[in-house]
């Protein structure tokens, strides 16, 4: 028979603010279409990327032991996952709607780059996530040259 170690006391009780980081390594991937509808170059054109996302939380640990369930985190960025990103007013949002793809769009109220992705999906994660979470951080990297978060 071997000898059995038991806790005394939770560790939740005295764990204080962790970090949990989704998608450090290996980075949540999203495919989605895109274009700049005011920019005067190629961006303006319809195109896609194959996106990596990477989320840092901060929090206190629930009562699960976590700081927030992985399946929350990547629902709210697999929601873009094959969807087209347009800006409110694009008449490709039309055109889409016209063709019976109309599920396809997601509609924000900022040009769809990396940037505002980030902001975004943020704002997204702070309102999905438990009110233990004190910080949310998502960085949305589009090519091997351009990745923005904080």
């Amino acid at each position: 028979m071997t000898d059995r170690v038991v806790e005394e006391h939770s560790p939740l009780a005295d764990a204080g603010e962790r970090e949990l980081v989704v998608g450090g390594d290996r980075p949540i991937r999203i495919s989605a279409g895109h274009r700049i509808m005011h920019h005067d170059g190629k961006c303006s054109r319809p195109h896609g990327h194959n996106y990596a996302v990477t989320v840092r939380l901060v929090g206190e640990l629930t009562e699960e032991g976590w700081i927030a369930d992985k399946g929350a985190v990547t629902d709210a960025i697999d929601a873009w996952d094959h969807r087209f990103l347009l800006e409110a007013g694009d008449p490709l949002i039309e055109a889409f709607e016209e063709s019976g793809d109309g599920d396809a769009v997601v509609v924000l109220d900022a040009p769809p780059t990396a940037e505002v992705m980030s902001v975004l999906l943020e704002e997204r994660l702070a309102e999905a996530l438990p009110d233990t979470v004190s910080e949310v951080d998502v960085t949305v990297r589009e090519t091997s040259e351009l990745a923005a978060g904080q």
